[in-house]
């Protein structure tokens, strides 16, 4: 029998939060929801600290220190840490500024990814305010605070075995994931160029794939051309979609006269897809002889052309409505652009730049400051050193793929 990970965490009775390791809140479970009067949209994206900060009118009470101590412990260790008995006062939702009183007996676990790090945190919880406070106010008896302490200590062991399931299943989920992310981001002609480098980094919490994709095809010996893509959504279904999109626009390039005709075919193909519609691409045909760039998009950010000097174009000349969302159909924009010497062009997908409740321009501006800052670098160190001043080098809220190509 094959036990789904995924509903056992959702229905255990015991408090769960996955936590990254800059301690964002990347997954909770309903009894956690419940322990606490959230919901997944009050939690999921937030900084555990921020979601759940010191109680300002007890500053002698540590738990918050106590609680951030252990997680380090647990990322540089490697290793669980079960916490004391704390207190942990949470902000009351009805009541801004004001907090309840509350108890917690607490286990930290890592997960580890491949190369033995941690990846991820869970964060385990159980409620023991009743019977601290019975045990504050003498309302129960020896006997029962025994009773109460073996249930305490045989649930923790419970928790703790099915915790190793946990990170026995997401170790074999990852590499199924990651099998499937090189197939499908199998691209043959990436190899031949050396001054291009690709980054594909999918959602903080996802398996490692996800609706974003890549391409890169040799059309003669002095024409290439590059895209990116995104489909609507996360994990295995969007994977699928962007699969079969890739697939149809690679093809797509090879057989029409430039970018916009294929985005054109692939806009058709699109509608006939389920989970296609509403997808973006951006695709551009570099000319080596003529230093020249051919480009479309549809409904996608824009690739950016870095100079020789530092100075960024953004190439947003030929956008169209994404992918499928026309009534009819209607030919697609192109245009082109010149580049010179020690120049560089720089395709990705939005979770490279859009922030919650920020506009995309400012995601943009962003960006281009990262490339000017960095313009000297080759398109390996480049790439990493964008993601790092973004802060995205370990992911995301949203999947993102980069190409950087050196002209």
């Amino acid at each position: 029998m094959t036990i789904d990970y995924s509903a056992l965490f959702a229905a255990t009775p015991s408090p769960y939060l996955v936590l990254d390791t800059d301690f964002m809140i990347v997954d909770v479970n309903r009894a956690y929801l419940l322990a606490t009067f959230r919901t997944r949209e009050d939690l999921i994206g937030q900084y555990v600290f921020d979601a759940f900060p010191d109680n300002p009118a007890t500053p002698d009470i540590d738990g918050v220190a106590n609680l951030r101590s252990s997680l380090h412990r647990v990322v540089d260790s490697r290793s669980q840490d079960s916490m004391a008995l704390q207190r942990y006062d949470i902000p009351l939702v009805d009541q801004p500024g004001r907090f309840e009183e509350r108890w917690w007996s607490t286990i930290n676990t890592p997960v580890l990814d491949a190369q033995g790090a941690t990846a991820w945190i869970i964060h385990r919880v159980e409620d023991v305010t009743a019977f601290i406070r019975s045990r504050n106010t003498g309302g129960a008896p020896r006997e029962r605070e025994e009773e109460m302490e073996a249930e305490l200590y045989a649930r923790a062991r419970e928790l703790q075995r099915l915790n190793e399931e946990l990170r026995d299943a997401h170790a074999r989920e990852r590499q199924v994931a990651l099998t499937l992310q090189e197939a499908m981001l199998h691209a043959p002609d990436l190899v031949k160029h050396q001054d291009i480098a690709v980054r594909y980094l999918p959602a903080v919490g996802s398996l490692n794939v996800c609706g974003d994709w890549y391409d890169v095809a040799d059309l003669t010996e002095e024409r290439f051309a590059v895209a990116v893509g995104d489909v609507v959504g996360h994990g295995l279904e969007a994977a699928t979609v962007m699969g079969m999109l890739r697939s149809a626009l690679s093809a797509a390039t090879r057989a029409v006269a430039g970018p916009a005709q294929a985005l054109e075919v692939l806009g058709l193909y699109a509608r006939s897809v389920e989970g296609a519609l509403a997808a973006t691409a951006a695709q551009v045909v570099i000319d080596t002889r003529s230093r020249l760039i051919t480009y479309s998009s549809a409904g996608h950010p824009p690739p950016v052309l870095l100079h020789g000097d530092g100075a960024c174009e953004l190439l947003d000349q030929a956008t169209d409505p994404p992918l499928g969302t026309r009534p009819a159909h209607v030919p697609r924009p192109q245009t082109s652009c010149s580049y010179g010497a020690d120049a560089a062009l720089v395709l990705y997908t939005d979770g490279l730049i859009e922030r919650r409740g920020e506009d995309i321009d400012a995601g943009i501006a962003r960006l281009t400051d990262a490339l000017a800052q960095y313009h000297r670098l080759g398109a390996e160190r480049l790439a990493d050193a964008v993601l790092a001043r973004l802060g995205v080098s370990g992911g995301a809220g949203d999947d993102i793929a980069l190409v950087v190509v050196r002209l």
